[in-house]
């Protein structure tokens, strides 16, 4: 695994202020464009595995099916949990259907957030509209059956004051699988790429010093205040607030699988490519956060075919 190097690097060109994927060597980028869904599949390599799904029922089920893995595990004696997300949340839904169905007990299940917004210095309550902790509770959690769910004890959500979550990954529960999206930036979670200021003007974070990052509240990169704009606030940029409180990579490594879900809903097609690469061919650079899950020892990336896209020029 190496560092991509960071001389001579150009200033974004979408946020000058920020270090993103835009800053780049152009060889990178032209490779990652012109990869197929083909080629992306081949890409999987011990610790990387890609998928491609047909349709997306396949994908969401498949999804959602990571949850009841992870909570059939799951014993008082040894519990385990998932961390999820809320890009997608297509799934969540499925999982409170399956478990219903099956009749399946998951209360020594723990989950974790990954993510909540944060707003005037607090986290978001979660009657706020945008609460991913709201999102999570109304679209899976409050529709398993109240025989068969876990305490509420057992759901970690992310708060300005760090210290209970961060305690929680160190509690005796094991996280079998931290399950994600890829945002416009490459982030997993509200992991941004960082400003371009002070120690890192000329380069970017190493990938070392990035990893040694615990759960945070970090400033978002306007790429990803109009990313969340477009997917959830209908393209209220104003709606949308400027900081969050993200699961680092401290406690990301503390998962055994980390799995990737791309439907092609939150990042365009180039970016689904570039990532796929980057991981495979050990290349982590922190101007892509989510190149660095190249040093991680289990990683999936599922794509549906249908939304990985061309990168050709099209004019519309």
């Amino acid at each position: 695994m190496s560092s991509r190097s960071t001389s001579a690097r150009p200033f974004s060109c979408v946020a000058p202020d920020w270090w993103d994927y835009t800053t780049l060597d152009s060889e990178l980028v032209a490779d990652a464009a012109a990869l197929t869904p083909e080629k992306m599949q081949r890409l999987s390599r011990p610790g990387f595995k890609v998928t491609l799904y047909d349709t997306l029922e396949e994908f969401y089920l498949a999804e959602a099916l990571e949850y009841v893995a992870a909570w059939k595990q799951s014993t008082d004696d040894n519990p385990v949990g998932i961390c999820g997300p809320i890009g997608p949340t297509e799934q969540l839904p499925l999982v409170a259907r399956i478990i219903n169905a099956l009749g399946l007990d998951i209360r020594s299940g723990h989950f974790w957030g990954m993510d909540e917004w944060i707003i005037d210095g607090k986290e978001a309550s979660p009657t706020h509209p945008l609460s991913f902790e709201k999102a999570d509770r109304e679209l899976c959690f409050n529709r398993i059956a109240r025989k068969q769910v876990m305490p509420d004890a057992h759901l970690h959500f992310p708060k300005a004051d760090t210290r209970s979550y961060r305690a929680s990954w160190d509690s005796g529960v094991r996280c079998a699988v931290m399950q994600g999206g890829q945002g416009d930036v490459k982030h997993w979670a509200f992991n941004d790429p960082v400003r371009r200021t002070g120690k890192y003007r000329n380069a970017p974070p190493t990938p070392e010093e990035y990893l040694k990052l615990g759960t945070r509240v970090v400033d978002l990169h306007p790429l990803t205040i109009a990313q969340n704009a477009r997917t959830s606030g209908g393209g209220n940029v104003s709606l949308v607030p400027t900081q969050a409180i993200t699961v680092g990579p401290v406690e990301t490594w503390k998962a055994e699988t980390v799995s990737i879900w791309h439907a092609g809903q939150h990042d365009n097609p180039f970016g689904q490519r570039l990532t796929c690469l980057m991981i495979a061919k050990g290349i982590a650079d922190t101007a892509v956060p989510m190149s660095l899950l190249a040093l991680h020892p289990n990683v999936r990336f599922n794509y549906f075919r249908g939304g990985i896209g061309r990168c050709s020029v099209e004019m519309h």
